[in-house]
C-alpha cells in the first residue's frame, strides 16, 4: 500500500532516531515537535475562520432602525374654526 509504513520500518526508524538523539533528548525533542503541532493546528484552524468570515455569503445585518417617535399627545384642545363676523353679501 502507498504511502503505508510498516511496523517494522516505524522500530528502525524509532532506533535511528534513538541512536541520532540519545535517551536524554527524546523527551525535548517529543516536546518539540509536539508544541510544534499545536502551533500549526492553531494557525490553520486561524486562518479557516478568517477565510470563512471573509467570504460569508450572509450580508452583515444593519443596525435596527430607531422606533418611530409616538404622536403628540392631545393636551390642548382643537380650535374651532372661526366664524365671520359679517358675512359678506351675496349679489
Amino acid at each position: 500500500m502507498p504511502g503505508f509504513i510498516g511496523h517494522w520500518w516505524f522500530i528502525i526508524l524509532l532506533v535511528i532516531v534513538l541512536i541520532i538523539f540519545g535517551p536524554g533528548k527524546l523527551p525535548q525533542l517529543g516536546g518539540a515537535v509536539g508544541q510544534a503541532i499545536k502551533e500549526f493546528r492553531k494557525a490553520t484552524s486561524e486562518l479557516r475562520d478568517e477565510v470563512t468570515r471573509a467570504t460569508s455569503t450572509e450580508p452583515e445585518q444593519p443596525p435596527p432602525a430607531p422606533a418611530p417617535a409616538p404622536p403628540p399627545a392631545a393636551s390642548t384642545p382643537t380650535p374651532e374654526p372661526i366664524k365671520e363676523a359679517h358675512p359678506e353679501p351675496k349679489a
